[in-house]
């Protein structure tokens, strides 16, 4: 089992997710296109949301006492939660502990699931298509939807599961 904690991140923590944020926004903007707002920063608010929004759960991965990714989970009330954002930081990646992560924090809130993911991250896709294949076995569905407002883009690829809430490890 790979040297991971996930824990619910607190008011504490926000400063530390913050520039966590900044390092995904940053790799995402690869798949997009786009540049940081004038001040160097990117657009945030699912970061404003996962902290305030009800129905909203931030985690904050650590590997030791080092932080090594986030996760924001939504719709946490309705009967399909939403992994809308999740990051791991280069040096943690291919260690298994995205993978931990995700399996932890979906048995946590059983229930139906999905996550969407750009065509584009290769790396995003095989990861998606393997946590999917670890939760549901071969019981997942994948398929394209239109980004709202912004018909310039290709469409995301959502994966959709179901987890029992077991214990993974």
């Amino acid at each position: 089992m790979p040297d991971v904690s996930v824990r619910l991140a607190t008011t504490a923590d926000r400063p530390v997710v913050e520039r966590l944020w900044l390092m995904f926004r940053h790799d995402m903007s690869e798949f997009g296109g786009l540049l940081p707002n004038a001040d160097g920063t990117f657009r945030s608010d699912r970061l404003h949301m996962a902290f305030s929004e009800p129905g909203w759960a931030p985690y904050l991965l650590t590997s030791g006492d080092r932080p090594a990714g986030f996760a924001f989970v939504r719709s946490l009330t309705a009967p399909t939660r939403v992994l809308n954002s999740f990051f791991v930081v280069r040096g943690a990646r291919r260690a298994r502990i995205g993978l931990h992560a995700v399996l932890e924090i979906a048995a946590r809130h059983p229930g139906s699931w999905e996550v969407a993911f750009q065509d584009a991250n290769v790396a995003a896709v095989h990861f998606w298509r393997r946590v999917a294949t670890e939760i549901s076995g071969d019981a997942w569905t994948e398929d394209r939807r239109p980004i709202p407002g912004r018909p310039e883009l290709p469409p995301d690829v959502w994966i959709s599961f179901n987890t029992p809430g077991k214990t993974y490890g």
